[in-house]
């Protein structure tokens, strides 16, 4: 009889069809948010939550952890470093999941399906109060699940601390308040500066569907887009997904009156898509052992806003993309390169995040943070977030919106229970204007490069530099790393304040 095979060979191909049973739920939420017809909601929340618990226990199983141990108990002093460091996350992760009832996964998951569809009509039809009972079915299952998973955090964290380690390994509170509180310090008078000016706001123009479908589509192909291994459809809200280690989407979306939001959502996709696509897949200690995974959403969301506002927005790039974006048009709104670029980057508050420009983005993001944790830490009632969104806002932005549609229910995120997330786009920020000084300083200025149409060689650097580590470390460990210094707010204020400059002098 022949001997079994090692225990780190078996565990191996246990993760390996984990990483199958996942990529379906991937695909079904991918179709979900593209195709499905709304009256399939029901079923796909059965289908999803069916998948939730099999996944869990697969995670969580005695058979799994007998297993785990034995790979452990494999490890000798010849065992390498990258070995030890996936089964001690394996370890981790296998806490997390044991500290789970499977019945309130499958409830969350159920919670999620549900929550999507009912956000989906709602936003629609500018009806909180429909979605509010599904919000509140979110946030007591979301608070359960921090109750659950406190006795597995290797430290003392708050419930709203512990749903956003998935999203964010080692942040807290504190942490973001140190990072936070400069750009509230200082965001603010950038804007009243802006607001001083009278520099006119660019003339509302509408570019043709067509149109920003074939810049879309160009762009893509000119940043590396194989159709062999990506596809991009639309959605309500623009998203990357990996369904598989060589099956790569990305949604966008055409809104109309505003002429750059699907463009400008393609690249910022598109760089979520690239990290993906370069994270390390091959090599013993890789896919589908947890190091070839992404670092953190921080670092995530740092590469898809490198990409949309470092390149896109900029202004070597704006001069390079003029002649196609006014080759469609009958008449010349803006007249010039440098005009366009103004128009690529408004600098007004808006009510849109996603559509909001550099200097009123992170402020976006810090009323949503202090939102989540009034509704899973303090005592916000759910029926009162759309008063306490339009107060916040006025106070943040000098904005009220009009309706729901354009206030707390534009985003998804809370509609899926994507509680502890918001915040890594903020922290995106601050990681790509740090990793972009470290860039500079072995490539010269980015505006150079995308002046002579090399962005392949910033796509190499980030995919020698940062793409690389996956998991191999958190986001705090990465830009000390990469950058040889501290994650801080320093470098993104001062891109802002040089960009600001340049823009104030068109």
């Amino acid at each position: 009889m022949a001997a079994p095979a090692p225990a780190h060979q078996r565990l191996g191909d246990h993760l390996h069809q984990t990483r199958l049973w996942g990529s379906i739920s991937s695909a079904l939420y991918y179709d979900q948010n593209t195709v499905m017809p709304p009256a399939g909601a029901p079923w796909r929340g059965d289908q999803l939550a069916l998948l939730a618990k099999q996944l869990h226990e697969r995670q969580s199983s005695a058979a799994y952890a007998d297993l785990l141990a034995e790979a452990e108990a494999e490890l000798d002093g010849a065992s390498a470093p990258e070995a030890v460091h996936n089964l001690q996350l394996l370890r981790q992760e296998l806490r997390r999941q044991q500290a789970l009832d499977p019945d309130l996964v499958a409830a969350l998951a159920q919670a999620q399906s549900s929550g999507n569809a009912r956000w989906q009509d709602a936003r629609r039809q500018d009806d909180f109060a429909s979605f509010a009972p599904a919000l509140e079915r979110l946030i007591q299952l979301r608070r359960q699940q921090a109750s659950q998973l406190a006795s597995a955090e290797p430290v003392q964290r708050s419930p709203w601390e512990i749903l956003a380690q998935p999203y964010e390994p080692a942040i807290s509170k504190t942490r973001l308040e140190d990072l936070f509180t400069p750009l509230k310090a200082q965001l603010p008078a950038l804007l009243e500066q802006v607001r001083a000016t009278s520099t006119p706001h660019p003339a509302a123009i509408d570019l043709p569907e067509a149109l920003q479908e074939q810049l879309c589509s160009e762009l893509l192909n000119r940043w590396g887009y194989d159709p062999a291994h990506c596809q991009r459809s639309r959605s309500a809200h623009p998203f990357s997904c990996t369904v598989g280690p060589q099956d790569f989407r990305i949604t966008t979306r055409v809104v109309p009156g505003q002429p750059f939001s699907a463009f400008l959502a393609t690249a910022h996709e598109w760089g979520h898509s690239l990290y993906e696509q370069g994270l390390p897949r091959s090599g013993d200690h890789y896919f589908p052992w947890p190091l070839g995974d992404a670092t953190s959403m921080g670092v995530h969301e740092s590469q898809s806003l490198f990409w949309e506002c470092r390149v896109a927005r900029g202004e070597a790039f704006a001069g390079r993309w003029y002649p196609r974006f006014r080759s469609g048009l009958a008449d010349d709104p803006w007249g010039e390169p440098q005009r366009f670029w103004r128009a690529l980057n408004p600098l007004q508050p808006g009510l849109i995040r996603v559509e909001a420009d550099e200097l009123s983005y992170c402020l976006h993001i810090v009323l949503r943070y202090e939102l989540e944790l009034a509704l899973i830490e303090g005592d916000l009632p759910v029926a009162e977030l759309p008063g306490e969104w339009n107060q916040r806002m006025r106070s943040l932005l000098g904005l009220v919106p009009p309706s729901d549609r354009e206030g707390c229910l534009q985003d998804i995120h809370w509609a899926e229970g994507l509680f502890g997330y918001f915040p890594s786009y903020a922290l995106g920020h601050l990681i790509s204007a740090q990793l972009a000084e470290a860039m500079e300083r072995q490539l010269g200025p980015i505006e150079q490069r995308v002046a002579e149409a090399d962005e392949a060689s910033l796509r190499g650097w980030l995919a020698g530099q940062v793409w690389p580590l996956g998991h191999r470390v958190n986001g705090e460990e990465l830009v000390q790393q990469v950058c040889g210094e501290r994650l801080s707010a320093a470098p993104f204020l001062r891109y802002l304040e040089a960009k600001l400059a340049r823009l104030q002098a068109i």
